[in-house]
């Protein structure tokens, strides 16, 4: 059962953003000032840039494939089902994993304003956050978004107001010297604050969620990226203006110590209000992405199917929802999170190095059905570039981190091999490159047809009549030099077939008709037709010949004819048809595809995915 599609741009903006302000804008300042000193600021911006790779190749990826799941999609689609395998299980453990611990994070902020709680109130509080969440995600995405928008609104407007007066009040004296440590200190503490910005692209596990997700989905994401960039480095402007160095770095939220300088205890309390409703909407973004990929691990057959089911009446995956949180609530509970989180954020930077190989094999594999509405400028720049920073930092976060991540590969592997390899039917992008340089026999069309069906869906196509016989149609590839008597010969005994009418009949019918009218329209292109005896009869034989075919001595070669066959009852569709065709051929990219394309299945998608108006009747 197919998921609502009922988050626009302000759900998409308001869940990225809400994935990342959290405790990288109001505890993890107070961490890196002591090294970086007043250049932190500079550090945050870039910081960011490391992220643009990552946004660009998600962008692109999730465009071309709206689905649930996200990353692990991507990667299972572009690297085959083990990968998507060990992706999946990663992707879902680091985000619900770093949402949880963001929720823990609130004790250490509304601790200084109520009372000295235990570690195990803190933990209870967290954990009926949980529930709460749990409940609204259930209810619907759209609920869940529209709380997480009135939430990053009141955030965004807070933040804005905090930096806006700070302006005014800033000492110009506390930014000397501004790099203490000189600019190695500023380039140390990158990976740390990176990760920081790391839950921006994690929209993309509900794109199956989202409406016009061609437009949405990037626009969100970057505007999220924007915005929230924007608001980590005038917040931490204005905070080292207003503190010395000493209280900036003795206090777990520097912002808020920031803030009671300039409207005391009440902008000290709303500044941490402000953190607290942060934490939470992590909390809930995380909730809301990482639940989406056991879904469509489920779908894909490589977890149990309980994981699958779709409520009828909400429309919300309530199993996976459920398993997520209570993941999170055992974590919580039960484990010591810091040290497991920077295992996240290791599996998060491998996950962002695949994502941008991902983009390169599908790309290169030169699948026809594979159309993003956004394209990654800098290809492929831009992803060589991210794999090797992606790679660096993985390094530099540690040797257990890396252990434990490769202990997860090898629970992955299992896994893969005890249940999923079994039961996977999907193909993979790297398949389909292995494909193009050994034996065409072994071609499968299945990612092509899939990421088809999935455009479909994406841009809301309801097929026409025209699609429907495009897809029962015999599509002739001819590879070697054929003559036009070669080439209707072919014609001919194709349609014979199909009507069950002698080929010499349907032969003399199309040099008839050859001779009365030139079936040449432009260079490249020729349509044939003939009417045959019957009711409600209509055929189309397309033929592709990349050396080209001269149908006489005086029109150019065609490397694209469409045949058309039909009773007279059928000429209303015919015209319709030419219509379609015309529609199709005037895109200036087409004729060039169509001499690129790969298979016969490309060439059938080439014609199914060109932009052009549906008639509504079938």
């Amino acid at each position: 059962m197919r998921l609502k599609r009922e988050t626009g741009f302000f759900g998409v903006f308001c869940v990225a953003s809400g994935t990342m302000i959290s405790s990288g804008l109001f505890i993890l300042p107070a961490i890196v000032f002591p090294i970086v000193g007043p250049a932190i600021f500079l550090a945050y911006f870039f910081s960011a840039l490391l992220m643009i790779p990552a946004i660009l190749s998600k962008s692109e990826l999730a465009t071309a494939m709206p689905k649930s799941g996200g990353d692990y999609f991507f990667i299972h689609r572009s690297l085959g089902a083990f990968m998507g395998t060990f992706a999946g299980f990663a992707a879902w453990y680091s985000l619900s994993l770093k949402s949880a611990f963001a929720l823990l994070g609130i004790g250490l902020l509304i601790e200084p304003l109520f009372f000295e709680a235990s570690p195990e109130l803190m933990k209870l509080f967290a954990v009926g956050i949980i529930f709460f969440f749990t409940a609204i995600n259930i209810i619907g995405v759209k609920e869940s978004s529209l709380f997480q928008i009135v939430l990053v609104i009141f955030i965004i407007v807070i933040l804005s107001y905090f930096i806006i007066k700070g302006m005014h009040h800033i000492d110009v004296n506390r930014y000397v010297p501004f790099k203490p440590q000189g600019w190695h200190s500023v380039f140390t503490v990158m990976g740390m604050i990176f990760i920081s910005y790391g839950g921006l692209t994690k929209i993309a596990s509900i794109a199956e969620e989202v409406k016009n997700p061609k437009v949405n989905i990037p626009a969100g994401m970057f505007a999220a990226f924007i915005v929230t960039t924007s608001l980590y480095i005038f917040t931490l402007f204005v905070a080292v203006g207003l503190l010395d160095g000493k209280e900036f770095s003795e206090t777990l939220n520097p912002v808020s110590i920031a803030a009671a300088k300039l409207d005391g205890n009440i902008g000290f309390a709303i500044l941490t209000l402000a953190a607290v409703l942060a934490f939470i909407t992590t909390g809930n973004a995380g909730l809301l992405s990482s639940s989406r990929i056991p879904l469509a691990m489920a779908e894909d057959n490589l977890i149990p199917s309980f994981f699958s089911k779709v409520n009828i009446k909400l429309k919300t995956p309530v199993s996976s929802i459920l398993f997520t949180s209570l993941f999170m609530i055992s974590v919580v509970i039960f484990l010591d999170l810091e040290n497991l989180v920077k295992v996240a954020s290791t599996m998060m930077l491998i996950l962002f190095f695949l994502v941008n190989l991902s983009v390169i094999l599908m790309r290169e594999s030169k699948i026809a059905s594979y159309k993003p509405s956004f394209r990654s400028p800098l290809y492929p720049y831009i992803q060589f570039v991210g794999m090797i920073v992606y790679l660096l930092l993985i390094i530099e976060m540690g040797y257990l981190p890396f252990i434990i991540t490769l202990g997860f590969v090898g629970f992955s592997f299992f896994w893969y091999f005890l249940y999923s390899k079994r039961r996977n039917m999907k193909q993979s992008a790297l398949l389909q490159i292995v494909e193009r340089i050994t034996s065409r026999e072994i071609k499968s069309s299945v990612l092509t047809d899939e990421l088809r069906d999935i455009l479909y869906e994406r841009d809301g196509i309801v097929e026409d009549k025209f699609d429907s016989i495009v897809r029962k149609a015999t599509f002739l590839d001819l590879k070697k030099e054929t003559d036009d008597e070669g080439l209707l010969q072919n014609i001919a005994s194709t349609f014979s077939d199909k009507f069950n009418i002698p080929s010499e009949k349907i032969y003399r019918l199309f040099r008839k008709e050859e001779k009365k009218f030139d079936s040449v329209i432009y260079e490249g292109l020729a349509i044939m037709n003939i009417v045959v005896k019957g009711s409600n009869l209509f055929e189309i034989v397309i033929v592709r010949s990349k050396h080209g075919i001269a149908l006489s001595k005086d029109s150019p070669k065609v490397h694209i004819l469409f045949a058309l066959a039909g009773s007279k009852d059928e000429r209303s569709f015919y015209l319709q048809t030419l219509i379609a065709i015309a529609q199709i051929v005037q895109n200036k990219e087409f004729i060039k595809n169509w001499k690129k394309a790969n298979s016969i299945h490309d060439l059938k998608n080439l014609i199914l995915l060109s932009e052009r108006i549906r008639s509504r009747r079938i």
